[in-house]
């Protein structure tokens, strides 16, 4: 009991001075001060704050190093500037301006107020970023940290830091602040700009339409009342200066906006000068010299480089189709000079004087079409130039002949050339004189069209019958096609080309090309709708191209591949697939690119799909499985082109291995279209797959006194000697039938050709007849 008295209090002591040691330890604690722990933070905050400061002032400093292209920029404003100035000036020198003016006008500052739009974007983005970075600038400027001067020890450790911090954030914002001011100062300026730009537009739709609705009416005196001068308040130098300040600036604008589509013209002019030339150096080969003899082309030279640029010239509005009246008769005039270099020793020399005489009329033409001049003098100078052309039209359309073209199409130039100048004299002694300039030359740029266009056709055949020759003699594409079928239908094409680029010119001329351009394109671009289905005619129109085109190169694929006509005579060998394969190839993907584009959505396209399933369900079972039959022959190959087939009563030689279906050259000249759906599920009999041996029979008679040892060692002889035999496979002659007067003799052997079965049994007998009578037995 003691014991356990004793172990308690031993036990409750140890608790008591637990306790107690654990408060002394509390007292302790509440009798040491805590630290200030302010100076660890303040620091961490200074260095959060310079660090950030150095990130804003190192990405601003970027930005403004990168440059925001003011001066690319202030000379893009500037050439707007140019180009537009001069318009300005012939809006104010000219009261009126003439159509083709005003259209070349309204070209110009359509691109000029795309370009200035464009710019504006550009500037009021730049100014955002700036404004941004210059507030930036300022927030970080007013910091406290950054302006607090008390001279603290924590300062005082960040002091160097801070003061690089202050001078790089002057000098970017100061950098800022400049830049600022530029691009504000360009975006005022184009601003500006864009503002006389949009004026000038208003005026230019009006004059249009003025001079649309007054295209007919009277504009000057009447001829008999013209003034021998212009009158004194419409100075004639200022007002020819203005009116060729304005044509220069449209020339000059239309040569720097275009240049890449007349680079893609240039370079087809280098393609077909570099094509020929290397034709006549291949021409001078000594086994090739030796076939085709002598070259002699009237209007194709060894060195092509006036027949380079003729094609260069008539090429260009195909290239340029929206240029101004102006550029395109300068063309035409160059198209003449060349002509007159190219062709001086060809013409006579009063052709060439004739040829002279129509160059500087025309030249008269242009210069009188830019000026301005309403006098009497001018206008009687024009109405002799008039007669004169009705004269030559007159004159030409007796005498001259163009090869090149039918009759009946150079009879309209002349008509029209002869039309055009007499309404050019009507219009001109009624007081409508822009409109009587217009009309002379457009007849005149005709027959001109009709010259240059002729050469041009005539250089390009030449230029084609070069090529074939070459190509014959390398036996090339050309020595396996008919020479004057392709010369024909290339003769064909060019005469659509012909006539495309002449009416072009003509419509250039009268401006009226871009408003039948822009109306069709309206007309070809309206989205129009079928029920859900969304669609436009351009759509359509661009489906049925494609698939026109992949029909008609399909169609020629075996001329690329050099494959020729299979005829069923002769021995044309045996012909691969890979026709069928490419036209194939080019059917599937003739068809996704018209599907893409008739713009059909890919959910309609399902539509579509399903609709087209349900119409295989009904009634297109027999299509859909001619053409996988046709798929599957292709990569099968259970026969070749040219291969001896037979199908059922149908025997012939496999001309061509289509799609849908394949043809079949019967022993009788008659082509067989055959369903490649029959082809894969009939028996067919392939004679030639392997080789072209074929197993034949000949069966005659002889007398029952005949010996036919005797005969059979005739006909082994015989067929020993014989050509179209296989050595390697013996002949068999055996004994088929024996009656009371006859003996019936069947002979088997093999022939190495099929297609020469016929012609060898003919060959055979007619050696047989003779051979046997020579030997006294009798035939039956």
């Amino acid at each position: 009991m003691k014991f356990a008295i004793k172990q308690n209090c031993i036990f409750f002591s140890l608790i008591l001075a637990f306790v107690f040691s654990i408060s002394y330890c509390e007292a302790q604690n509440l009798a040491i001060p805590k630290k200030d722990t302010t100076v660890k933070t303040i620091p961490d905050t200074l260095l959060f704050k310079l660090q950030t400061a150095q990130s804003a002032i190192t990405e601003i400093n970027v930005a403004n190093k990168k440059g925001y292209q003011t001066e690319a920029i202030k000379k893009q404003i500037d050439a707007i500037q140019d180009n537009v100035s001069p318009l300005i000036k012939s809006f104010e020198a000219k009261k009126e301006l003439d159509t083709k003016s005003l259209l070349s006008y309204d070209l110009i500052l359509r691109d000029a107020d795309t370009q200035l739009k464009s710019i504006i974007a550009i500037l009021v983005q730049n100014s955002n970023d700036l404004q941004k970075m210059s507030d930036q600038v300022v927030t970080l400027s007013n910091d406290t940290l950054l302006k607090n001067d008390q001279k603290t020890k924590e300062l005082r450790l960040y002091q160097p830091q801070i003061t690089e911090i202050k001078s790089r954030l002057q000098a970017a914002g100061k950098l800022t602040g400049d830049n600022l001011n530029q691009v504000n100062m360009l975006l005022a300026s184009a601003s500006a700009l864009n503002v006389k730009v949009n004026n000038l537009q208003t005026q230019t739709a009006e004059r249009l339409e003025i001079s649309g609705k007054q295209a007919w009416s009277k504009r000057d005196p009447y001829l008999w009342q013209a003034p021998f001068q212009n009158p004194a308040h419409r100075s004639t130098d200022n007002l020819i200066k203005a009116s060729f300040q304005g044509q220069q600036q449209i020339l000059k604008y239309f040569i720097d906006s275009t240049w890449d589509n007349r680079f893609l013209a240039i370079l087809t002019a280098i393609t077909f000068f570099i094509w020929v030339r290397r034709n006549f150096k291949n021409s001078r080969r000594a086994a090739i010299r030796r076939q085709i003899g002598e070259l002699k082309f009237e209007y194709l030279k060894p060195f092509p480089i006036f027949s380079s640029l003729i094609v260069l010239l008539n090429i260009t509005p195909l290239f340029e189709p929206d240029a101004p009246s102006l550029y395109v008769e300068l063309i035409q005039f160059l198209l003449l000079l060349v002509m007159t270099v190219h062709l001086w020793k060809v013409l006579e020399k009063k052709q060439l004087q004739f040829w002279i005489i129509l160059i500087s009329l025309y030249a008269i033409l242009i210069l009188g079409n830019a000026a301005v001049d309403q006098s009497l003098p001018f206008r009687l100078v024009l109405i002799a130039i008039n007669i004169f052309f009705i004269w030559m039209g007159i004159q030409l359309s007796r005498k001259l002949v163009f090869k090149e073209f039918s009759k009946k199409y150079v009879s309209w130039v002349f008509y029209i050339l002869i039309f055009m100048n007499l309404l050019s004299i009507i219009l001109n002694v009624f007081g409508r004189v822009d409109l009587a300039k217009v009309t002379s030359l457009t007849g005149v740029i005709g027959l001109v069209q009709l010259i240059g266009l002729s050469v041009f056709m005539q250089i390009i055949l030449d230029a084609l019958d070069l090529q074939m020759k070459i190509s014959s003699c390398n036996k090339g594409i050309f020595s396996r096609i008919s020479h004057d079928k392709t010369r024909a239908k290339l003769k064909k094409m060019l005469s659509i080309l012909c006539v495309v680029l002449w009416v072009m010119v003509l419509m250039i001329n009268m401006s009226i090309l871009g408003g039948l351009w822009g109306w069709a394109t309206e007309i070809l671009s309206k989205p129009r709708a079928f029920g859900s289905i969304h669609f436009s005619f351009g759509n359509i129109f661009f489906f049925i191209t494609i698939i026109y085109i992949a029909n008609k190169l399909q169609k020629h694929v075996p001329l690329l591949f050099g494959e020729e006509r299979i005829t069923f005579n002769e021995d044309s060998g045996h012909k691969g697939s890979k026709v069928a394969l490419v036209r194939l190839v080019i059917i599937v993907i003739g068809l996704l690119l018209a599907v893409m584009a008739s713009g059909l959505p890919m959910d309609k396209l399902t539509v579509v799909l399903g609709a087209f399933g349900v119409g295989i369900g009904l009634g297109m079972q027999n299509i859909v499985n001619n053409f996988v039959s046709g798929i599957i022959l292709i990569f099968e190959k259970p026969f070749r082109i040219g291969d001896y087939v037979e199908l059922a009563d149908k025997k012939g030689k496999v001309r061509d291995i289509g799609i849908r279906s394949s043809k079949l050259l019967t022993p009788q000249g008659s082509e067989v279209i055959i369903p490649n759906g029959d082809l894969l599920s009939g028996r067919l009999v392939n004679w030639t797959l392997g080789n072209d041996f074929i197993k034949t029979e000949l069966i005659f008679k002889v007398s029952a006194e005949s010996d036919f040892e005797e005969i059979r060692k005739i006909i082994s002889e015989m067929l020993d000697d014989a050509e179209n035999t296989v050595k390697k496979l013996p002949p068999e002659v055996l004994l088929n039938n024996i009656t009371a007067d006859s003996l019936e003799i069947k002979v088997l052997l093999w022939i190495n050709n099929i297609y020469v079965e016929a012609e060898f049994k003919s060959d055979f007998l007619q050696q047989l007849v003779k051979k046997l009578k020579d030997a006294s037995v009798k035939i039956m």
